[in-house]
């Protein structure tokens, strides 16, 4: 007797996310994605508990792997200013050289879901405002270094950078030069006087 192939958890965030990034959240069912991974309705459920669920596994990988991930590991003494600029130029190239255009799948899911009230919604919301927060912590910690003028409001600064990066993703939608995705990033880096010339 043929015993059947052992369900592989982590390749199935995998599968998901890649399919959740292309098709958007609203497209994945849990029909559509069942099928996609190859197991029943039930066997989804046994797995995952819920489509929303799923869907936290997937950005909570998604976010390990996108440029960006680099800021989540800086420590207090990092300067931020390189570690921005380096950041933003590789998600530009990423972006930019990605021939389906996807974009980002977070920024992608904050426009599809937000500002909705579901479970969906919370998962994409608590991320945002993660993200958000750690971004107001290392300009706190710039301004510790000197790094950032001591009268930046640190709050202030964090909704500036983020709102940059989420029109960078939106941008790099339609704006299919990665060069280009990189002058309009600079631009927004050296108006906010985060841009490292030695990236």
């Amino acid at each position: 007797m043929v015993r059947p192939m052992k369900f592989d958890r982590n390749a199935a965030i995998d599968t998901a996310l890649q399919t959740i990034w292309r098709d958007g959240y609203g497209e994945a069912s849990v029909k559509s994605l069942s099928a996609t991974l190859g197991i029943t309705r039930s066997s989804f459920y046994n797995a995952f508990g819920s489509r929303e669920a799923l869907f936290k596994l997937v950005l909570e990988r998604y976010i390990t792997v996108i440029p960006e991930a680099e800021l989540f590991a800086l420590s207090k003494d990092d300067p931020l200013s390189p570690a921005l600029t380096r950041v933003v130029r590789k998600a530009c190239q990423v972006r930019g050289n990605d021939p389906e255009r996807r974009g980002c799948l977070a920024a992608n899911a904050i426009a599809e879901i937000l500002p909705t009230e579901d479970a969906a919604g919370e998962v994409v919301r608590e991320l945002a405002l993660a993200t958000l927060s750690h971004l107001e912590k290392l300009v706190e910690w710039a301004k510790d270094r000197g790094e950032v003028d001591q009268t930046a409001v640190s709050r202030d600064l964090a909704l500036a950078i983020h709102g940059m990066i989420m029109g960078l993703n939106l941008q790099s939608k339609f704006v299919v030069d990665a060069s280009e995705l990189w002058r309009s990033a600079r631009t927004s880096l050296k108006a906010l006087g985060l841009l490292s010339e030695v990236a």
